[in-house]
């Protein structure tokens, strides 16, 4: 049955925004003209995340040129590249004094490289200005171009995200224009690349509890090393509505079946989104490759 109140449980429920950290983020995105996926994709962390002086940076605009059933991001026709956008985001993350930045994008399939140039760009000038951050991407699938995924991993992120976001009967829904296993061969070529890789599912679309576990398995298979598990929380009346709220003790026993299939860190809980808690995620990973 498909849940149509407006009330989430109680264990969805979210401190509001406050705070000097909160606001200086905010005030540094505003006066940077940049945009973060934390707005635009409607976070419900984004007061914790913010309040700790991080946030994930989305680049190449804020219109995406696919449309996603279950994503708050603008679709639309995006207007041109800011060059210089890199250098914007790079001067944030200085000025934030980050140790971990996330950068992800709309997908912008209306570019001939996809936008992978512009990852790149802010990967060297992130690094550039603050050499010590760790830098995480979340990137689309460039439409599987290897060309363009190599320009990705040739500035060498700590952190390669591509997430699947739902199990494989559901993609026509939900991911109309993109491909499950187009999106497996993404972190497969992450790998091969050596780097570390990571992905992500919504769950409370529909999927069962033995797909999540298949998913889990074929992320293994190309040795996907993160993972992210959240609840689906529908951003508006035209978007796919919740068919089910997952308890957070499923969410427990998903971290549980997952671990044991040998990823090295996941992050399972209703609130849980692709960059929630990352740096804990890569410290932990870290430490784990130390004692190996």
């Amino acid at each position: 049955m498909r849940i149509r109140e407006k009330r989430h449980p109680k264990w969805m429920k979210v401190p509001l925004p406050v705070g000097s950290g909160f606001n200086e983020v905010k005030r540094l995105v505003k006066d940077n003209q940049l945009h973060t996926v934390c707005q635009s994709a409607h976070c419900p962390n984004i007061g914790e995340c913010w309040g700790q002086g991080t946030a994930t940076f989305m680049i190449l605009g804020d219109i995406c040129t696919r449309n996603c059933r279950f994503c708050a991001v603008t679709s639309g026709k995006p207007g041109s590249v800011d060059f210089d956008e890199p250098k914007r985001v790079a001067e944030a993350v200085k000025t934030l004094s980050l140790k971990y930045a996330v950068i992800t994008s709309v997908t912008r399939d209306d570019l001939p490289d996809g936008g992978s140039s512009i990852f790149a760009s802010v990967i060297n000038k992130i690094r550039e200005q603050t050499p010590d951050c760790r830098i995480e991407v979340l990137i689309p699938d460039f439409l599987g171009s290897q060309k363009s995924l190599e320009q990705v991993f040739l500035a060498r992120p700590d952190v390669l995200n591509h997430n699947l976001e739902t199990v494989p009967s559901l993609y026509s829904e939900v991911r109309p224009a993109a491909s499950y296993s187009r999106s497996l061969q993404v972190l497969h070529l992450a790998k091969q690349n050596g780097l570390i890789s990571k992905s992500g599912i919504m769950l409370g679309l529909g999927e069962t509890h033995e797909e999540v576990i298949q998913v889990m398995r074929d992320l293994r298979k190309v040795n996907c090393d993160f993972l992210t598990l959240g609840q689906y929380l529908q951003p508006s009346a035209s978007h796919l509505p919740i068919e089910k709220y997952i308890e957070p003790d499923e969410f427990v026993q998903l971290k549980e079946e997952g671990m044991a299939l040998g990823f090295k860190h996941i992050e399972s809980g209703p609130l849980v989104r692709s960059s929630y808690h990352a740096a804990i995620g890569f410290d932990e990973c870290d430490r784990s490759e130390m004692e190996n």
